[in-house]
């Protein structure tokens, strides 16, 4: 188990917590980073509606926020939200199992907490070619 890493489930997503654990573990040994206190959270689309809304003043339903509460992308203390309705649709949208789709979301948050943005055209790219590479050589936990 991967320490101070909490993993909150308010929906119903049947994944084992085991195979989350394995793949934040491989991430911080592949990007060399430490957990001082971060939440991995599964809600449902309206829930995080409500945050989008309150936090980022978008009113529409998001795949994930990310907030990263010490600013430090080495050691990190922040939360990921991840909307288990989003992540579904997602996965249709895209062709690919369900897994797969929320292991990319999840690689995609810790992407966040260590400073990576999708704000802008070339940083999009840069951060989701480095998250198709973790996602592709971590796979054994699919």
């Amino acid at each position: 188990m991967v320490k101070n890493l909490q993993i909150n489930n308010s929906g119903k997503l049947e994944f084992d917590k085991r195979i989350i654990n394995s793949i934040v573990g491989y991430l911080k040994n592949e990007l060399e980073f430490t957990i001082n206190d971060v939440s991995v959270n599964f809600i449902s689309s309206v829930e995080i509606t409500l945050l989008n809304v309150k936090y980022l003043k978008h009113n529409n339903s998001t795949d994930i926020i990310t907030f990263n509460y010490s600013g430090n992308n080495h050691n990190l203390d922040g939360e990921i939200f991840i909307s288990v309705e989003d992540c579904r649709n997602n996965a249709v949208q895209f062709g690919v199992k369900f897994q797969e789709e929320l292991l990319r979301l999840i690689i995609h948050g810790f992407l966040h907490l260590l400073g990576y943005n999708d704000e802008n055209r070339s940083d999009k790219k840069k951060m989701f070619e480095l998250q198709e590479y973790l996602l592709n050589n971590c796979k054994f936990a699919l």
